[in-house]
Parts: structure tokens; C-alpha cells; sequence
């Protein structure tokens, strides 16, 4: 059985959660969080200062030991807003995998919502249209979901503590500061209005901290009325008129009269008056009726995903397959790529990735992952034809690609950078991020793809059809001409010969049938 550890580095809290996979599923072990306020410092100067870097590398020693405690064989550690924001976020995490060994993305906001959403999908109650808040430290997320699939989302810079260290100094805010941060939450609201349009959903869920504490004081509030409207997990609603009321309350107190209400501590006091104003600024201009509360969040998605990708046994990894599928094609048509043309280059790339395991000794997560850059080959030519092998590296790099991490990307478009004349050097641009135990790998996968890209030569409809043969000192690739020949690629082929035989150890032969 398994085991998994999920740890989220966030703005205003490090969060830890392990599981092991039984009978297909995800059981709880073990759970932590800790306040660390990482982003506090950067909202304020633009880097992470050495008091917050040392108090979250305590926290994240802590859950290494729990990590190592509970015998966790995959780690994945993710970073969110702060660290986006931070010029010196990359020599914290440096000092971070020092002490831990954990290699920390740092992931976009719309990584951040899509992997929000497959965790609170994970529970029940979400099969309809759903909307998805998450107001963390520095950033809010809103995804709109239908039958637990997004169908629009959005990532603004309305995070509790970046809010509150931009605008409001004061305890209890003035008129002037309070003025200015509705007007900015306001602006930011207008963006996500444009993108959604009418909202028509049966069901808000909101996650995180913010979430929890306005449900907890508002619940208060209510003098333990039952709520009206649709539970999740048997959680009353929270409406959108109490989410008014208390924000109002909150804001007229100082931090330790906001300490004394149910459900705020004194971690949360400081920060509580700006995500409650995103809460009832958003419920109100989208004309909700309120949130309810889900304690499932990023974590949660970080564990649901790990268990897809290596279980393909549950439906999740064929939802998480299908997903990562649409990013590709997504990204495809946005370059000007006709997905049908690129597709037969994908399959004889997949056919060289089954024919030739035994000579290129590739992991299996490769083919995924080869087969993506045979897709996006060819969207560099929408910048410029001229030089279009390195446009097209840059945006696979720089894209939006659900589902694939830095990592993966970086590898896709080391793929797709080398089939022109150039070779993969470590001095490349394309190659620095890759990890030296990958660049072998990379070489390899680049080979495979030159051949596919060499069997198809404008080949229009008429895909050629190929009968791989494996000797121990060779490879004979044996082409049925179809229609229209198969001179040109039997030319490709050939010129590719002297590189396999480099990579391979092996000479590459092409014949007709």
C-alpha cells in the first residue's frame, strides 16, 4: 500500500496531509497546519524575510518528521502566492531542499484552482454546477464547475494578508483604508464577472481558513439555527445577509474583541476583516445566496492527483488523463495547430514508444508526455516560422498545461525543442531546468520524436503505416507506401540514422515492404 504526504506551503499557513491508498482509496493518517505568515513580508517589501523563512522551515521540519514517521513514499510539496511574488523565492527554496530534500513547485493560481477543485470534488455532494472560493493568504480562487469538471476559472490577487498588509495598517481599519480596499476587491471582482458572466449554480462551496472562520461566527451568530439551503457534509449554509452582518461587526472591532468570536483565533484576528469583506463583496455581486463550508481543499487535490497518476485503475486518473489531454488541446488551438494534422505524428510516436521499449528504456510516464510535444510541436510558427523549434520550447515551457507540473513542462518542450538542426546541450536554455538524471531521458525521447516527425512528410490524410523489427545491434523500420509513396520518408529515415545509432548504440535501417 502506498503512502502519500501533500504538503501546501501557502501565504498564511503550511498545511500537511498524509494518506495511504486502500482498495483504490485515499485514508487519512495524519494532518497538520501551521501559521507562518510567509507572505507578510513579501506583500509589504517583495521578498520573503529571514524570520519567516526560518519560522515555516521549523514547520516543514516538523512534517518531515511525520513524514518519515508514517514511512510516506512520495512526497509533493507545492507553493502558492507568496512565493510567486517573492524575488528571492528560489533561494528559499534552495535552503528548503537543503534541510528537507523536497524539490517545492511553485504553481500558478490556476494550477492552485484546478487542484483545489479535484480535492472538494473528491467529496460528495458536487455532482450539479457548482462555484469554488478559496480566499487564502494571497490570492482567490473561483472555479465554476459542472458535474465535477471546470468549466471557467479565475485566480486574483484578493488574499487575506496580502489585502490586509496593503491596505489596512490600522486596528480597526479607518473609512479611508477600508474605502480603498473594497474599491481594488471591487476592481478584481469585474475580471472574474467578465470571464463567469450570470452565475446560475445550485451549490457554493467555500475552502480555507477565511471560509471555516466566517462559518464557525456566523453559525454563532445564528444562535444554533438550522441553515436554510443544501448541506455538504451536513454543513449548513452559510447566507450571504450573515456574511454582511458579520464582516460589518468584524471590521467595528479591534483584533481582541475579533479574538472573543467562536470560530476566530488569535492567529486568524489580523487577517479576518479583509477575507470576510472578498466573502460578502463576491457573494453580493454575483447575487449568491451564501457558501458552504468544505474542509477538503489543496491538499486534498494534491493527494487525489498523486493517487490518479499512479493508480490507473480509478476513475480519477481517467478524469485526471482526460484533463491533462484538454490542456494539450487547448493549447494547441490557441498557437494555430490543427490538432487532426498533428495527431498522426502523436500515434507513430506512440507506436516508437510500445516498439521500441527494449532499446530506448524509457520510464512509462514518458509517453505521455512525448506524445503531448509531438501535439504542440509546431506552435512556435505562430510567432515566426524563422526559429520556430525555440518559440515553440518557450510557450510549452510558459504555458498553462493543467495537470503537467514545471517539471513535466520543462521536459515536453526540451522534447519539442530539438528537431532542427541543434542537438541537446546542457547549456541550453531548454536544458538548464532539466535534472541531470532526466537528460539522458530527454535525448532518447527527442530521437523518437524525430523519427515520427520523419514519417510524416506532408503526408496530408494518407498515414503511412510502419513494422518495427528489434536486433540486437540494429533497427529495421519497414514502411508501407500506401497511396503515395514513401520516397521522401524513407530519405527522413535515413538522415536520422547517424543520431540514432549515437543515442542508441544501434544502426536504424528503412525499407519498403
Amino acid at each position: 500500500m502506498q503512502t502519500y504526504a501533500a504538503i501546501d506551503i501557502g501565504s498564511n499557513s503550511c498545511r500537511l496531509k498524509i494518506a495511504r491508498v486502500q482498495q483504490h482509496q485515499l485514508k487519512i493518517l495524519h494532518e497538520d497546519r501551521e501559521v507562518t505568515r510567509l507572505g507578510a513580508s513579501v506583500f509589504e517589501s517583495g521578498v520573503v524575510s529571514p524570520e519567516a523563512m526560518a519560522s515555516t522551515l521549523v514547520a516543514l521540519k516538523r512534517f518531515l518528521r511525520a513524514v518519515k514517521l508514517h514511512s510516506a513514499d512520495q512526497v509533493r510539496a507545492v507553493a502558492t502566492s507568496a512565493l510567486r511574488d517573492a524575488r528571492n523565492a528560489q533561494a528559499f527554496l534552495a535552503w528548503v531542499k537543503s534541510e528537507t530534500g523536497w524539490a517545492v513547485e511553485i504553481i500558478s493560481g490556476l494550477e492552485e484552482a484546478r487542484l483545489i477543485h479535484r480535492g472538494v470534488m473528491d467529496g460528495p455532494g458536487t455532482q450539479g454546477r457548482c462555484l469554488l472560493i478559496d480566499v487564502g493568504g494571497g490570492s482567490c480562487e473561483i472555479t465554476l464547475s459542472e458535474r465535477k469538471r471546470i468549466q471557467e476559472t479565475v485566480s486574483l490577487p484578493l488574499g487575506a494578508v496580502r489585502l490586509t498588509k496593503e491596505f489596512l495598517p490600522g486596528d480597526p481599519p479607518s473609512e479611508v483604508e477600508l474605502a480603498r480596499m473594497k474599491q481594488f476587491i471591487a476592481r478584481e471582482l469585474r475580471k472574474a464577472e467578465r470571464r463567469f458572466g450570470a452565475m446560475r449554480v445550485s451549490l457554493v462551496i467555500a475552502t480555507s481558513g477565511t471560509a471555516a472562520a466566517l462559518a464557525q461566527a456566523s453559525q454563532s451568530m445564528r444562535k444554533g439555527k438550522p441553515g436554510k439551503g443544501r448541506a455538504l457534509r451536513s454543513k449548513p449554509l452559510v447566507e450571504t445577509r450573515n456574511v454582511r452582518l458579520l464582516t460589518g461587526k468584524l471590521t467595528k472591532m479591534n483584533s481582541a474583541q475579533r479574538s472573543s468570536i467562536p470560530g476566530i483565533g488569535p492567529k486568524r484576528t489580523e487577517i479576518v476583516v479583509a477575507g470576510a469583506h472578498v466573502y460578502s463583496e463576491l457573494l453580493e455581486r454575483f447575487a449568491l445566496p451564501g457558501f458552504i463550508y468544505s474542509d477538503l481543499g489543496l491538499r486534498d487535490g494534491i493527494l487525489a492527483q498523486m493517487l490518479a497518476e499512479q493508480d490507473p485503475k480509478t476513475t480519477a486518473h481517467q478524469e485526471f488523463e482526460r484533463e491533462r489531454w484538454q490542456g494539450v488541446l487547448t493549447t494547441c488551438k490557441r498557437y494555430g495547430v490543427d490538432p487532426r494534422q498533428a495527431d498522426p505524428v502523436r500515434q507513430h510516436a506512440l507506436q516508437l514508444f510500445r516498439d521500441l521499449q527494449a532499446v530506448h528504456e524509457l520510464p512509462p510516464e514518458y509517453s505521455a508526455w512525448l506524445q503531448a510535444a509531438a501535439m504542440m510541436r509546431d506552435v512556435g510558427k505562430f510567432m515566426n516560422y524563422q526559429g520556430h523549434h525555440r518559440h515553440a520550447q518557450y510557450i510549452i515551457a510558459n504555458s498553462e498545461l493543467f495537470g503537467f507540473t514545471p517539471l513535466q513542462r520543462s521536459i515536453m518542450s526540451a522534447i519539442a525543442r530539438y528537431l532542427g538542426k541543434s542537438r541537446p546541450d546542457p547549456a541550453d536554455r531548454a536544458m538548464r531546468t532539466i535534472p541531470p538524471e532526466e537528460s539522458t531521458h530527454v535525448h532518447r525521447a527527442v530521437v523518437l520524436l524525430r523519427l515520427a516527425v520523419a514519417l510524416n512528410q506532408d503526408r496530408a490524410s494518407d498515414v503511412l503505416k510502419v513494422t518495427l523489427h528489434v536486433y540486437p545491434k540494429r533497427v529495421l523500420m519497414e514502411l508501407s507506401p500506401g497511396r503515395t509513396g514513401a520516397e521522401l520518408e524513407l530519405w527522413s529515415l535515413r538522415k536520422e540514422a547517424d543520431y540514432f545509432r549515437e543515442v542508441f548504440r544501434r544502426e536504424l535501417f528503412a525499407a519498403l515492404e
